[in-house]
């Protein structure tokens, strides 16, 4: 059992930490001092020490640097209500293993102490938490698991239907990560062990649609020199998983609902029913609901598509998520690069905060992967390794409210009283933007809205978010 050490000046967040860690396997020790906390590693044996980075009687680099004089087998994890990220930069240097914000996060505490412990799968202790089980370093798995509460939810939805044979319908915008959460739900059920199987139907002809789903026999159109199994056969047992399902041409519709009703395929040029056992999770960035009363999507399959429905929220109402995805996407492109992890500048990460993300959480990522490349020396990235792009959106976005300001003073004297009221709101969310450097989450609490709600006013003020 390994042993960890606490050390916070707050009594009751020791307690906190003393309960949960122990819950979940840990022999804890605490104490409130940080001289008291040093004097007992020269007496035990400690695997891990948490620590408070700001303590009345020594800061965290006095504190890490004695540990690693004293106790170097140690793994060192800090503990802040800062976000200093400049601060997290030194310790990271100096051989801290990682930094945590307060309040903490029960589940990424028990994901970065895994990693700090540098467990194998079976020397794990048991643990009674209500998420997925993280056997791997966050760098090598397949899904961010967040924080903020619409991603809690999603988790838990996720496993719910896991476990279950349900066809899946996951609804989000283009970057979302849909078809890593679809790959996430497949991990869930008792299908892993089996093939998970993903077709871009935004990519398929009407011609190759059929043949890649089904598979054709030899000579059964112009080209087709040899039999092909398609994917539902290619899977079989597991995990078909069909991306831009609204995409479907109509006629393959009528075949794929078929083939979910009967659990039997066609191959094309082929009257020969083939069994099929797949479970399928389909993906759209658009109302599925409301296109199946048209032309382009059957009403029919979209109800038998439809028996659970997961909503991936986009990446700009997942602020708390933010730092989660920065982290798992610079561990990730470190490795590839082979270079020393960088760390993001406290300019940059406002920047982030502060950016819409139109493209999501893929547009971050390839927003990550160049500012490592181009980052050198020390290691941090900052404002010059951003795209062009990037940094336009964020001056049009200033320069948008700047005009609103200018301007609506003198508008207001001309308008009616329902108007003038409506000027003055807007004005206030401009004023509040402009004072916060267009960090729209702090913006939303001043303005005591959530951020649902001044999404749909700037959206009403023709203001890219």
């Amino acid at each position: 059992m390994s042993k960890i050490l606490i050390i916070d000046e707050e009594l009751s967040t020791c307690n906190l930490l003393d309960r949960f860690l122990s819950k979940n396997g840990y022999e804890v020790k605490v104490c409130t001092q940080g001289k008291t906390g040093l004097s007992i590693l020269k007496e035990e044996y400690f695997d891990l020490v948490i620590c408070d980075y700001r303590l009345g009687d020594l800061n965290g680099g006095d504190i890490l640097e004695e540990i690693k004089t004293s106790s170097p087998h140690a793994q060192v994890i800090f503990m802040t209500a800062y976000a200093n990220i400049r601060i997290a930069v030194e310790l990271v240097k100096s051989g801290a293993f990682h930094y945590l914000e307060k309040p903490l996060n029960p589940d990424e505490l028990l994901n970065v102490v895994e990693r700090a412990l540098g467990y194998k799968d079976q020397e794990k202790p048991v643990r009674k938490t209500t998420f997925v089980e993280l056997s791997k370093p966050q760098h090598q798995q397949e899904y961010v698991i967040g924080r903020c509460e619409a991603s809690k939810k999603m988790i838990n939805h996720v496993q719910l239907v896991g476990p279950t044979n349900y066809t899946v319908i996951i609804e989000g915008e283009t970057g979302t990560g849909k078809e890593s959460l679809a790959r996430f739900i497949h991990q869930e059920s008792h299908r892993k062990n089996k093939p998970f199987m993903a077709i871009d139907c935004g990519s398929l002809s009407k011609e190759i649609a059929a043949s890649e789903l089904f598979g054709h026999e030899k000579g059964a159109f112009t080209g087709a020199t040899t039999a092909k199994a398609g994917v539902f056969e290619l899977a079989e047992g597991g995990t078909v998983f069909l991306d831009e399902i609204a995409n479907l041409p109509l006629d393959i519709q009528i075949a794929l609902l078929r083939a979910l009703q009967e659990k039997v395929i066609r191959r094309v040029g082929s009257l020969k029913e083939i069994p099929v056992d797949v479970r399928i999770i389909v993906a759209t960035n658009e109302d599925l609901f409301n296109k199946s009363g048209g032309s382009q999507f059957r009403e029919d399959l979209y109800y038998r598509l439809n028996e659970f429905t997961l909503r991936v929220p986009p990446l700009r109402e997942r602020n708390q998520d933010l730092s989660l995805f920065v982290d798992f996407f610079l561990d990730k492109t470190s490795e590839e690069l082979h270079k020393e992890k960088p760390v993001v500048s406290e300019e940059v990460y406002e920047y982030f905060k502060r950016y819409s993300w139109p493209g999501n959480i893929r547009e971050l990522r390839n927003v990550i992967r160049r500012a490592c490349l181009l980052t050198n020396g020390e290691g941090v990235i900052r404002k010059e390794s951003l795209p062009r792009h990037f940094m336009q959106s964020l001056q049009e976005l200033g320069s948008t409210v700047e005009s609103f300001l200018e301007h609506a003073e003198d508008e207001g004297l001309e308008q009616d009283l329902k108007s003038t009221a409506k000027i003055a709101e807007s004005k206030r969310i401009m004023e509040v933007l402009k004072e916060v450097h267009y960090n729209k989450t702090k913006a939303a609490e001043i303005l005591n809205i959530n951020r649902k709600t001044l999404y749909s006013k700037l959206r009403m003020l023709n203001i890219e978010y």
